[in-house]
């Protein structure tokens, strides 16, 4: 897939962007970092470094100059400006990508009736007015801020380009005023952003699953019609990716500089893992009593079709097949049962639950790679890949 190309998908009827729009979105149009048909993605990470990261290695090589092999080797700030705010700015268009073709999915398929699609398309009409107004993204600026000042003294450390002083006296080089402020609240922001986008998918999920869909028991992918929809689990990756990669920064520099050990983190992991599962798959949630109730169903009324056949195909076949022995190798009865059969194997195999296997070793892998360095701050490479190597066994 080409990364500046527009993954739009142009038969859908109406607009269905989640990302598209709002006022950051437009101030990246008007100056040219973003157009119709491309995301220019290159363009963009290049913009976002060179105001976030590189001002603080020009600041710190002009004003203090001792503090400069300190700042080339502080991965808290690299983890943040060259990993995690390129991920998220990638994650943009996966979930444009998904979003758009999850909406188009629903319509080709004919899961919803001509009323049904008219209150879809009310629904997306209203979101694409809350995503376009400045509302939303003015909380998330206004919530970092507050942030940024309640909390930025707690990850002040005595790292010579960051800080001066020691214990109440410390206080923050100019590189680190320019570092809280802008190189945090650019990747704060993006952040608030990607979650807020994945909001709004949330509640045009919960939306969807309280319409009248038409699924079907016996369809192929073992969801009843909706499976398509495991595939918007892993356009929450790149936000996974990115905030659990400046986490684990921060417990990187905990481990190498202040005396932590990797166990003390134990707990914090858990729960980190824990809540990108939630955030990830709880849009998938709206639909497992649907689901459910349709899987039970589906045994019900298919088991009632079974019996009637099956009792027929034993009476035939089976009790007054004398005489009749030759037409049961061309009988009709026989494709008709293990046709059957496999129909309702489909029914006993359906998950009310729409992720499967793929989408959670994305999540897991969207949490547990980018922490590799705090683990590599402790254990050697060699056990790690060891150990890995035995799990694999």
């Amino acid at each position: 897939m080409d990364a500046n190309a527009d993954p739009a998908v142009h038969s859908a009827p109406t607009e269905v962007s989640l990302v598209r729009g709002g006022p950051f979105y437009r101030a990246q149009r008007a100056l040219g970092l973003i157009r119709p048909d491309q995301w220019n993605l290159d363009r963009r990470i290049a913009v976002v470094i060179a105001v976030g990261w590189l001002p603080v290695f020009l600041i710190t090589a002009l004003f203090n100059f001792e503090g400069l092999d300190s700042l080339v080797r502080e991965y808290r700030l690299h983890s943040r400006m060259l990993i995690a705010v390129p991920v998220l700015l990638v994650g943009e268009l996966l979930m444009e990508s998904r979003f758009r073709t999850i909406m188009g999915h629903i319509r080709k398929a004919g899961l919803l009736d001509a009323s049904e699609l008219a209150h879809i398309d009310d629904l997306i009409a209203t979101l694409i007015r809350v995503r376009d107004s400045y509302l939303p993204e003015f909380a998330i600026l206004l919530l970092l801020i507050v942030h940024t000042v309640t909390s930025y003294k707690g990850l002040v450390d005595a790292a010579p380009w960051l800080a001066r002083g020691a214990g109440a006296d410390l206080h923050l080089t100019a590189a680190g005023w320019y570092a809280v402020v802008v190189s945090t609240s650019i990747f704060q922001f993006l952040l608030g952003l990607g979650l807020w986008r994945w909001l709004l998918w949330t509640f045009v999920a919960f939306k969807l699953s309280r319409r009248n869909l038409k699924l079907v028991a016996t369809h192929p992918d073992e969801h009843g019609g909706l499976g398509f929809l495991g595939l918007t689990s892993a356009a929450f990756a790149p936000v996974a990716f990115s905030a659990t990669a400046v986490i684990a920064a921060t417990w990187r520099d905990d481990i190498l500089h202040h005396g932590a050990r990797l166990m003390d983190f134990k707990l914090p992991a858990i729960v980190l893992l824990a809540l990108t599962a939630l955030v990830a798959l709880g849009p998938l949630v709206f639909f497992v009593p649907r689901l459910a109730t349709l899987r039970r169903k589906g045994i019900l009324e298919y088991g009632i079709l079974g019996q009637l056949h099956s009792t027929d195909f034993h009476e035939k076949w089976i009790l007054h097949r004398v005489g009749r022995e030759t037409e049961f190798l061309v009988a009709t009865e026989i494709s008709t049962l293990a046709n059957y059969g496999r129909a309702y194997e489909t029914i006993e195999r359906m998950s009310p639950f729409l992720a499967d296997k793929v989408a959670l070793y994305t999540l897991a892998a969207a949490v547990l790679i980018p922490a590799l360095p705090a683990i590599l701050a402790q254990i050697p490479i060699a056990v790690v890949l060891s150990d890995v190597l035995k799990a694999l066994r």
